[in-house]
């Protein structure tokens, strides 16, 4: 491979978290200086055996089984012969170890079981059904009763804090300072009936919101990612942590971890190969 201080690395579908040493590409461009936006349900635009290492983080589960496929075969397309592929994706396995040990802890009369079983099948569940923003997940954390909130801080680390602690601007602040939560919420639900009865209106938003990309298509564990990465010709496939990898001077890119040293996505599966 070549010196660390000249190798190409990319960062697929990288939201807001990049490193200014990668090569960064988005659907959308959060940072048009230093992401490239481009629709990645196509090709990845770069030549053949033109990267060191290819990443991407809670990407992979947004396309559907098929695409998936495509997506990982440009992959290994676009990496050099001994090039790495590290991905996180939400871990199926631990979610469904989760559902099955609070079930059975709620069944016995478990309270704080029996939340943590109700978030576990937001977790498995929600960002594939739901038909609008945030969706069950968003509400489930903003009730200010929560009796685990300990737990899915663990569970979803960062974005805790980011759902919590959102706050209104502009004219929805301006409205808010006004009207009560409740008559907030009585007028959304006239706006959401009044939607719900104009012919065609309901199927054209909530079509229009799955096509969107928030929607998680299929999900993985460590056996179907690591077999899918064996279909396209990867090999060394390892489990991995998220400060643990193949490839040189990880943590210091602050990808899967913050800087000081805290796990991004606490409930990711990290998984790495090479070509």
């Amino acid at each position: 491979m070549q010196e660390d201080n000249k190798k190409k690395m990319l960062n697929l579908g990288c939201g807001q978290r990049y490193s200014k040493d990668w090569v960064n590409l988005d659907f959308v461009s959060s940072d048009t200086k230093n992401v490239m936006a481009y629709n990645l349900s196509r090709e990845i635009p770069y030549p053949d055996n033109y990267f060191d290492v290819v990443y991407h983080s809670h990407l992979l589960e947004h396309f559907t089984k098929t695409d998936a496929e495509r997506f990982i075969k440009e992959c290994y397309r676009v990496l050099i012969p001994g090039g790495i592929i590290r991905i996180a994706i939400p871990d199926l396995e631990q979610i469904n170890k989760n559902y099955t040990k609070f079930l059975e802890l709620a069944v016995n009369g478990d309270k704080i079981a029996e939340a943590n079983y109700d978030w576990t099948l937001v977790e498995m569940y929600d960002q594939c059904v739901r038909n609008e923003p945030g969706g069950e997940m968003k509400e489930y954390i903003n009730n200010k009763n929560l009796i685990n909130r300990d737990f899915i801080k663990e569970r979803i680390g960062y974005f805790f804090n980011i759902v919590t602690s959102y706050k209104p601007s502009g004219w929805k602040l301006f409205i808010k300072k006004r009207i009560s939560d409740e008559k907030i919420n009585l007028i959304r639900r006239i706006i959401k009936f009044l939607i719900n009865i104009i012919p065609g209106e309901r199927y054209r938003k909530i079509g229009k919101f799955r096509l969107s990309g928030e929607i998680h298509q299929w999900m993985y564990d460590r056996f179907s990612l690591s077999r899918l990465l064996t279909k396209y010709g990867f090999n060394m496939i390892e489990k991995r942590t998220a400060i643990d990898s193949y490839i040189e001077n990880w943590q210091n890119y602050n990808l899967d971890t913050e800087s000081d040293g805290k796990i991004y996505k606490a409930d990711s599966l990290y998984i790495e190969a090479k070509k």
